[in-house]
């Protein structure tokens, strides 16, 4: 996959995800979906599960160029097969065309499909982190599936750090990676503050329990309507949907009703994991094209100056630092 061709993929799926172009969508091969096993899974803490099972949805015919497609905090492969984001990318003539393309989207550990704390361990379950994450993905692809080479690695906000984390682990896996809506920075500034606050208000709430709880404790709802609001939607967006202080009570109140069924541990677990998340050590072992998608209305925009420090801080070779710039670009 050639830059430009990436650079068109970043255009088509900014636009899905920021203004909602339903009118874009086409059909797309209807996936397929499958679990596969992971046989002495060794996490980050040195613990290891006889048993991982890894959640997976596929789109197009594996003989394909393989793709991979990476969900979000909370998530699961089905939040990235919305009309908006897969009818406007996967059909017939689009930039992921599921008659040339192999897209694999995994369920990551703690995810969908895949093992979780609420399967019967609870906070007996290993306290899994994004390179734990990422690894589940990366024997799926290539011991579940067969995988040898991927053409892209593309995901969203926590799938966009993950690919960060391909990037510097499995470097020559790729031709090309998409990171969107995300920073291969430490886990910082309001970006942890927004999640420990979620964390912190569900363990603190005595319905929680020390996760021994017996029903899902009602801050939960709370703390993750409140993340929602406070990190994605835009605020001109709100102003037009809300510009009263009675539409904004009602849209709140339809909000807060809406149904809500994740588990109290798998959802703190997920927050959690992302804490020691930091690829920006290793970039330097990024060889595959790197096109950096920002975000406008998820903890503000990215700037490009700060991503491009970071791609070639801590270097006192020129030349290298030339190079590596000179891969990355941003949308």
């Amino acid at each position: 996959m050639t830059v430009q061709a990436v650079l068109r993929l970043a255009i088509v799926s900014v636009g899905a995800m920021l203004a909602a172009n339903s009118a874009n969508a086409q059909g797309a091969p209807t996936p397929r979906e499958g679990t596969w096993t992971a046989k002495d899974f060794r996490f980050h803490t040195g613990e290891v599960m006889p048993e991982v099972r890894m959640g997976y949805r596929t789109v197009g015919d594996p003989k394909g160029e393989p793709v991979i497609v990476l969900h979000g905090t909370a998530g699961s492969s089905a939040g990235m097969l919305t009309p908006d984001f897969a009818g406007a990318l996967f059909g017939p003539g689009q930039p992921l065309d599921a008659t040339k393309y192999f897209i694999i989207l995994p369920d990551a550990i703690g995810h969908g499909k895949s093992s979780k704390p609420s399967d019967g361990l609870k906070t007996k379950f290993p306290k899994y982190n994004y390179d734990d994450m990422v690894s589940g993905q990366y024997k799926l692809v290539t011991e579940g599936l067969g995988v040898k080479h991927a053409r892209l690695v593309i995901g969203n906000s926590m799938g966009g750090m993950h690919t960060w984390i391909w990037g510097v682990t499995y470097p020559e896996f790729m031709d090309a990676l998409a990171p969107m809506a995300s920073q291969p920075t430490p886990m910082a500034s309001r970006n942890w503050m927004m999640r420990r606050l979620i964390i912190d208000t569900i363990k603190n709430d005595p319905d929680y329990n020390g996760g021994n709880y017996t029903s899902q404790p009602k801050s939960m709802k709370a703390a993750a309507v409140f993340f929602a609001i406070a990190t994605n939607g835009g605020t001109l967006a709100f102003q037009s949907q809300a510009p009263t202080r009675a539409a904004a009570d009602k849209l709140l109140d339809a909000r807060l009703a809406a149904p809500f069924t994740a588990d109290a541990n798998d959802y703190l677990y997920s927050w959690e994991s992302s804490g020691d998340y930091d690829p920006s050590a290793k970039l330097e072992r990024i060889s595959a094209q790197l096109l950096v998608i920002k975000s406008a209305v998820k903890f503000g925009a990215i700037r490009l100056q700060s991503m491009q420090a970071s791609l070639v801080g801590g270097r006192r070779d020129a030349s290298r630092r030339g190079s590596q710039a000179g891969r990355a670009k941003a949308l």
